[in-house]
Order: C-alpha cells, then sequence, then structure tokens
C-alpha cells in the first residue's frame, strides 16, 4: 500500500495529466504532497517508479506516464475524506492554517502547517486553499485588519490589482496589493503611512491570492 503522501502525489499527477495533458511543475507537486523541498518530491517518485506506479519517459523534461492506480486508499486518506464528508455536510470544511502573514513589514515566509481552520464550504469549493493569520496594519486601508483570518487560493500568477502572498527573496513573505511594472514587481500597501516595494520579477514569487476573510469580533 502506498504512503500517504505517494497516494495523494500520485492522484495529483494522474488528475493535472487529465486535466491539462501535461505533467505539473516540481513546485506544484511539492505544495501537493504537502513536502517543503523538491528533493522531497523526486525521493516519492522515485518511490512511485520503483513500484511500477509511473514510468518517466526520456529525452523529455518533465514527463511521466502513469502506469496504474493503486487498488486500495491509506487509511489516512480514508479517514480525511470521511471528515471533510462530514464537514461538507455540516456546511462547513477545514483548510490549513499555516501561521502569521505580515501585511507589515514582511515577516519569515511561513513553510509548517500548524492547525486547521474550519471555512464555509462555498467559500473553497473549488482549488486548493490555505489560511493566515494577518499580523500589522499595512492593508487595513482596505479593509484588512490586524489579527484577521485570509482565506488564500493557492496561485503561482496574479493580475494587477490582486491582493497576494508574496514571497520576496525566498525567505519573506507578505500581503500585499500586486502590480507588474515592465520588469519589476510593485508590492503596494493599503495604508499611507506604508510605502509602496519596489523589485525585479525574479526576487518576487507569488504564493496565493486573496479569496476571502475572517474575522472574530470577540
Amino acid at each position: 500500500m502506498l504512503t500517504e503522501k505517494q497516494y495523494k502525489l500520485l492522484m495529483f499527477i494522474n488528475k493535472t495529466i487529465k486535466e491539462t495533458g501535461c505533467c505539473p511543475s516540481f513546485d506544484e507537486m511539492k505544495d501537493a504532497a504537502g513536502l517543503k523541498s523538491k528533493s522531497g518530491v523526486h525521493a516519492l517518485l522515485e518511490a512511485l517508479e520503483e513500484r511500477n506506479f509511473i514510468k518517466k519517459l526520456p529525452h523529455k523534461a518533465r514527463a511521466l506516464e502513469i502506469v496504474r492506480m493503486p487498488k486500495l486508499k491509506p487509511s489516512s486518506i480514508i479517514e480525511e475524506e470521511r471528515k471533510r464528508e462530514e464537514a461538507i455536510k455540516n456546511g462547513m470544511v477545514e483548510i490549513p492554517l499555516y501561521g502569521k502573514i505580515a501585511a507589515g513589514t514582511p515577516i519569515e515566509a511561513i513553510a509548517n502547517e500548524t492547525e486547521k481552520f474550519s471555512v464555509p464550504y462555498e467559500m473553497v469549493s473549488r482549488g486548493r486553499y490555505y489560511a493566515l493569520t494577518v499580523e500589522g496594519d499595512s492593508m487595513m486601508e482596505g479593509g484588512i485588519l490586524d489579527g484577521d483570518t485570509v482565506i488564500i487560493k493557492k496561485a503561482e500568477t496574479a493580475n494587477n490589482g490582486d491582493i497576494v502572498v508574496a514571497l520576496v527573496d525566498d525567505c519573506e513573505a507578505t500581503l500585499k496589493v500586486f502590480k507588474r511594472d515592465n520588469a519589476d514587481i510593485l508590492l503596494i500597501p493599503q495604508n499611507s503611512s506604508y510605502e509602496t516595494r519596489r523589485f525585479p520579477a525574479s526576487r518576487v514569487k507569488v504564493q496565493g491570492i486573496l479569496s476571502g476573510l475572517m474575522r472574530n469580533y470577540n
């Protein structure tokens, strides 16, 4: 039987190939399997290939072929699906809560899932989402306050005007309005006390786009 991460990665690869006709990128596979590094993806792919679930196609970058699918699901996946179905019936579903995201001076990038956060199912019915707790006041004029929980849809690209989680230099994460200006990326606060930051596009990675917000008034 496959491990939970092996199973999730195989399902994600199969789904992506069926939907797009192409294999997912290593970054996409890393996120789908809940891994911290691409080396972990390599290890899972090698395990899947050794067990004859996938085959790497020669002379093609990122080319994989699904050889067969597993007949059984890992018990952890079965339990996860049971909980999800129950949550959907109750109108709520759990997504990962990764920690705090700076809405002022950027903080160290959040990488570890610490707990789950319950949100209405209709907020996250399509796509992959995670939640972050806002820290700071640089987005307050846009209605995003210190202590709010933002719901983020995972994405690697954004349009001008989107509010994004931006990763700067692979080590700092911040919540800002995104704008592309020729070869640069502008990260724009929504608080007149803060200045817009400009970076070469190579230094900024979009980690997701703001989808919703939840606030506790207690």
